[in-house]
């Protein structure tokens, strides 16, 4: 396979954080693979698992402190601060990972922690909502998560050209129209159907949660050519990382879909 080649299967994801350079300049000067890793200072699809497991464990640790001062306060409010800050400070640390690609071993745990925090919040109120709510939308995120590995891993779901032309363009679809009604909202506007509870608002919900499940192959195919083609070890961290980004939209997609259902007492949790 040629350089060329491998540079642009490098740069076809739809994960934001996953762009057409990459690997452009992280990778080895020559893409030739070696058999043996003897210095260990290549990326593996291990160490990639491994480190997406800290990042979990990181999210999971952080997101403990809103929820559990939620619960025992039972104050709507105490939540806010943790959103507000887990969210920007989550966002500003994924700018800097993404443009600072080999600094991802401390940026990469620390955006962990910040959004943590953002999703304890909303979990939490979510949760105190529609009880039984978190602990579905975690199931099916993983659910979903083990199924597309599988699909992936089997040839089932395979990413093809148009295959990535799809998931692209429709991610950058939805990413504009949630920066429009982002943007509306200032003006006591919005998009409705974003937030509807509705037939049509339920369909969007669907739609956007089958996009981000489907980010999730093109992902994997990431990290896996990332592997094969030995880029620097420091893009383990990235790699996961770039997965956590995709993990963390699908969970919160699957939750507000789950609550819009919810609200109209289609699913009922006992």
């Amino acid at each position: 396979m040629s350089n060329h080649r491998a540079l642009e299967m490098f740069g076809r994801s739809g994960n934001p954080a996953m762009n057409d350079a990459t690997f452009r300049e992280e990778a080895p000067a020559d893409f030739r693979k070696v058999s043996v890793d003897i210095d260990n200072q290549f990326m593996t699809l291990e160490g990639t698992v491994n480190k997406t497991g800290i990042l979990l464990l990181l999210v999971l640790a952080s997101a403990s402190l809103p929820w559990n001062l939620f619960f025992s306060t039972g104050n709507p409010g105490a939540a806010a601060p943790f959103i507000l800050v887990g969210g920007i400070g989550g966002f500003v640390m994924a700018l800097i990972t993404m443009f600072k690609k080999h600094w991802s071993g401390i940026t990469a745990p620390i955006y962990a922690l910040f959004q943590g925090l953002a999703m304890g919040g909303i979990s939490a109120i979510a949760e105190a909502q529609y009880p039984g709510i978190v602990i579905q939308a975690i199931g099916l995120t993983f659910g979903t998560l083990a199924s597309l590995l599988f699909c992936y891993k089997t040839g089932i779901v395979k990413p093809t050209e148009n295959f990535r032309l799809m998931v692209v363009s429709a991610t950058m679809g939805i990413g504009v129209l949630y920066l429009v009604s982002f943007v509306m909202s200032f003006f006591g506007s919005g998009i409705g159907f974003i937030h509807s509870n509705g037939l049509f608002g339920i369909g969007f919900s669907l739609f956007v949660v089958a996009i981000a499940a489907l980010n999730l192959v093109l992902d994997f195919d990431f990290i896996e050519q990332g592997a094969e083609y030995n880029a620097p070890k420091y893009m383990e961290w990235f790699g996961a990382f770039s997965l956590m980004v995709t993990l963390i939209w699908l969970y919160l997609e699957i939750l507000r879909l789950l609550m819009k259902l919810r609200s109209r007492k289609w699913i009922l949790i006992p």
